[in-house]
């Protein structure tokens, strides 16, 4: 007979307990435990751009323990449960789909799909703004959180702004301002002026953002593919140079690396 969310929730609660629980697991708490949510989120990710579904299953159950894990903490604090946990996601994914739970529990259902409308989007937004301004959040940037990766952060704000019709019309703008960050940034170089190259780096690197934002690219994404592409084409290199890489000429390294692109 499988395990079920309670068998997890159970194990939880023992892991927990002062006097026979395990010791690594009491001495956690939310902030110890958070690099490990980001591991396993992060692992998830890695899974699926890789196509290895057969370990899929693996790590979603790894990060689901995350949040068990976060579920204990709270009801040990009497702050919230598992339950609570759900309960309040059901009710915000039936509020924000009022073209799917017209009446707003989880029994109603819109009998003709094809009436939807089509400004489902702007829609969806629109109360996710409400909610935020419902917190206390007023500005449109506000709750952007600070420790989201420096490219996924740079996208969600753009698309904040994007929402609020701050945003180029087309992809031409962005693409103009990736050339005119590059030639401020070659003039920073000429100049010798580190800060100023920090900064000008930063502002190209955002409009490199802006761009993929506009052709619906996640730039993390689209980084990871290239780190990958990068790894394997410099292990064609280390595997078929003859002794230590830095006793070979750059030239014969290029020319390794041109026959790494040629590779499947």
């Amino acid at each position: 007979m499988p395990h079920t969310i309670d068998d997890l929730l159970y194990l939880m609660s023992r892991l927990r307990e002062p006097n026979t629980g395990c010791p690594w697991d009491l001495k956690q708490s939310y902030r110890t435990i958070a690099p490990s949510t980001l591991e396993e989120a992060y692992e998830v990710v890695d899974t699926i751009e890789r196509g290895d579904y057969d370990h899929l299953r693996e790590e979603l159950g790894d990060l689901l323990f995350q949040v068990i894990f976060y579920s204990q903490l709270g009801k040990e604090e009497d702050r919230f449960d598992f339950g609570q946990i759900v309960d309040g996601l059901v009710s915000k994914l039936i509020r924000r789909h009022p073209h799917v739970f017209p009446d707003g529990t989880l029994d109603s259902r819109v009998d003709d799909q094809s009436s939807l409308p089509a400004d489902v989007k702007q829609r969806w937004e629109a109360i996710k703004q409400q909610e935020r301004e419902e917190k206390g959040v007023q500005g449109v940037l506000d709750d952007v959180p600070l420790n989201l990766p420096a490219l996924s952060r740079a996208a969600k704000l753009q698309k904040r702004a994007a929402n609020v019709g701050f945003d180029w019309p087309d992809v031409r703008g962005p693409l103009g301002k990736i050339r005119e960050e590059t030639d401020e940034l070659t003039e920073a170089l000429e100049a010798g002026d580190q800060a100023h190259l920090t900064e000008e780096l930063g502002d190209l690197l955002f409009a490199v953002t802006n761009v993929a934002r506009h052709l619906k690219i996640d730039p993390e994404a689209a980084l990871r593919q290239a780190n990958r592409k990068f790894e394997q084409r410099f292990r064609y290199v280390e595997q078929n140079a003859e002794g230590n890489l830095n006793d070979h000429s750059l030239e014969t390294l290029d020319t390794l690396w041109n026959q790494a692109k040629t590779q499947a």
